[in-house]
């Protein structure tokens, strides 16, 4: 195996090169073709039945989802030897957008595709694998995963349920309960975490009928109401030894792992259901008149159609770019069905799946809410589909872990590389403090996007010199301090974004003439706006931060550093918004 160097995280102390990027342009035919096949799929047996799904048809939605097993897409993670597909993760990745317009639906095959059947995939043993994956690629079999209590939601390890071995050693004996369960009205198998002797947090795989197992009613939720979300309850339950998934005691490792890729899976499932709506919002625009004509041709809805087409530019460029990170470790591995050696890609980059499934989840609150203030009154009735986004998009701030928690994850998992020598982040912090106080000259910025280059280059900056002053400030008492810890946070969610869409069409750029102008055109002005307006969230950022580790003079020396990184002309983002939403009112779609 050879060296790989190991990324996740240096986005904050390094720069990239455009063509280091995967992107959407990059898709091949055969990813294209796996993705026309699942929307051929969605409109031929999905659409058709929404309203019988959302009515939580279980019967429907075990016999769709052993349809979608036969045509492939319930094992594009699972590898060949198992029954599936074993394809690269930006081909599953583009999988899980498209499936997103699914709705409830495509909760319940996420679910089970995922974090319910990864686990097996990447920790079981061999017998494991043979015995199960193959029933779960084909959807003989449904997956559920079982980690979250009533008493520990996103304190996952304080989990109350308990498992003891047997007399004759050859079961575990499991009691307790889990909460909230996705898939969990017509689950077959649970992977279930519990504390053996209560203490040891390890994974069981239990299956459905077990004396003992019982499943609670559905839970009435506000939205994703197509999918099944119940309690579970253990008495006495006799797990076989050779259930036990991974090692005793190691389950953590199995949890936090798979719900980083939950994480980054939500982020592609959100990155679709803002693009459904986008066009829904961009196609009643042109329907709806008022005062005699399209609301669409209002400079107001222009604007907002241009703000989330724009945000969701940014949200595939984010996903997409780590997809291609994740692929780039597996092609160093000895073998793509090593299930560790994607355990190990996605722990590389546990950081950008915490800052995706935050901007993701947040991205999509905002065009779901837009989308239903331009539909006006007929936004909050249930026959338009963009009622149900904006209720069903709600969860995702709360599943697999609250961007909370995301938030504290980001700076802590930071800053643990950095300790371990793994970024010589303390060192560019410790090195940039000469160069602050010096004169800071303007470039001339007269290249495209150079001065977009420069911001994203002060942004970094800027989070240096804060991280700096603040572990200092601080030292240990940082982990305390949640605020500033959030602010540190949101700037590399910032960081990460602005760099993201930078580089994407920095590419589009140098593909010279065999891009297409307009298209590279539209991307340079999503680009300017989106680079813009972060560098603003960056400098209120900042001063929240500095307000909260400086006073008096300090302070005051600390602004004005701030300001001297804050420095470069303003755009006219109003003139290139209107661009950018004449295009997506023409397209009536998402467009790039």
């Amino acid at each position: 195996m050879t060296e790989t160097i190991r990324f996740g995280g240096r986005f904050v102390v390094e720069d990239s090169a455009p063509e280091s990027v995967v992107t959407p342009e990059d898709f091949t035919d055969e990813q294209r073709m796996m993705a026309e096949a699942a929307q051929q799929f969605m409109e031929a047996e999905i659409i058709p039945r929404d309203a019988e799904l959302e009515a939580l048809n279980y019967d429907l939605t075990v016999e769709l989802m052993r349809k979608a097993g036969e045509l492939g897409l319930l094992g594009a993670d699972v590898p060949e030897a198992y029954g599936g597909l074993g394809l690269d993760k930006v081909s599953t990745t583009l999988l899980a957008e498209t499936l997103a317009r699914a709705s409830s639906f495509a909760l319940s095959v996420g679910a089970h595709t995922g974090i319910g059947t990864l686990p097996i995939v990447f920790f079981g043993t061999a017998a494991q694998k043979q015995a199960y994956l193959p029933a779960l690629a084909s959807g003989e079999r449904i997956a559920a995963y079982c980690l979250t209590e009533p008493a520990s939601g996103s304190d996952a390890l304080g989990a109350k349920t308990t498992a003891r071995l047997s007399p004759s050693g050859k079961h575990y004996i499991l009691n307790g309960s889990k909460l909230y369960i996705t898939n969990a009205g017509f689950a077959d198998l649970f992977i279930v975490y519990a504390k053996v002797d209560g203490e040891y947090f390890t994974a069981f795989i239990v299956e459905r009928g077990m004396p003992g197992f019982s499943i609670g009613p559905e839970e009435h939720k506000m939205g994703i109401k197509g999918s099944s979300t119940c309690p579970l309850y253990f008495e006495d339950v006799a797990v076989p030894l050779e259930n036990v998934l991974g090692e005793i005691g190691k389950g953590h490792h199995i949890a936090f792992n798979i719900l980083n890729i939950g994480r980054f899976k939500l982020g592609a499932g959100c990155l679709g259901s803002a693009k459904e709506t986008i066009g829904l919002a961009s196609a009643y625009a042109n329907t709806r008149k008022q005062f005699g004509r399209a609301i669409s041709s209002y400079p107001l809805i222009g604007a907002k159609l241009a703000d989330m087409n724009i945000r969701t530019f940014v949200l595939e460029s984010m996903v997409y770019r780590t997809a291609g990170w994740i692929d780039g470790m597996m092609r160093d591995a000895d073998s793509a069905d090593d299930g560790m050696q994607v355990v190990k890609a996605i722990s590389e980059y546990a950081l950008e799946c915490s800052i995706i499934k935050v901007f993701a989840s947040e991205a999509l609150d905002f065009v779901a809410d837009e989308g239903v203030q331009i539909h006006g009154g007929y936004g909050y009735i249930r026959e338009y589909k963009v009622e149900r986004i904006y209720r069903d998009s709600r969860i995702n701030r709360i599943f697999e872990g609250t961007n909370e928690i995301n938030r504290m994850l980001i700076p802590g998992t930071l800053m643990k590389k950095a300790l371990k020598g793994e970024l010589p982040l303390l060192r560019k912090a410790r090195a940039l403090q000469a160069e602050l106080v010096q004169p800071m000259p303007v470039p001339p910025f007269d290249m495209p996007l150079s001065k977009e280059a420069f911001r994203v280059g002060q942004a970094k900056k800027t989070f240096l010199a804060i991280g700096g002053l603040a572990v200092q400030k601080l030292g240990l008492k940082l982990e305390q301090e949640q605020e500033v810890l959030c602010s540190l946070a949101d700037l590399m969610i910032q960081i990460f974004a602005m760099e993201s869409v930078l580089l994407r069409t920095q590419k589009m750029m140098k593909a010279g003439a065999e891009a297409d102008s307009e298209k590279t055109e539209h991307m340079m002005a999503m680009t300017t706006v989106f680079v813009q307006e972060a560098m603003e969230r960056v400098e209120s950022l900042a001063k929240l931060a500095l307000t909260a580790l400086e006073q008096g003079d300090g302070l005051q020396m600390q602004l004005s550093i701030l300001k001297k990184l804050m420095r470069a002309p303003l755009s006219d983002t109003v003139a290139l918004k209107r661009t950018i939403a004449a295009r997506v009112i023409r397209s009536e779609h998402y467009v790039v």
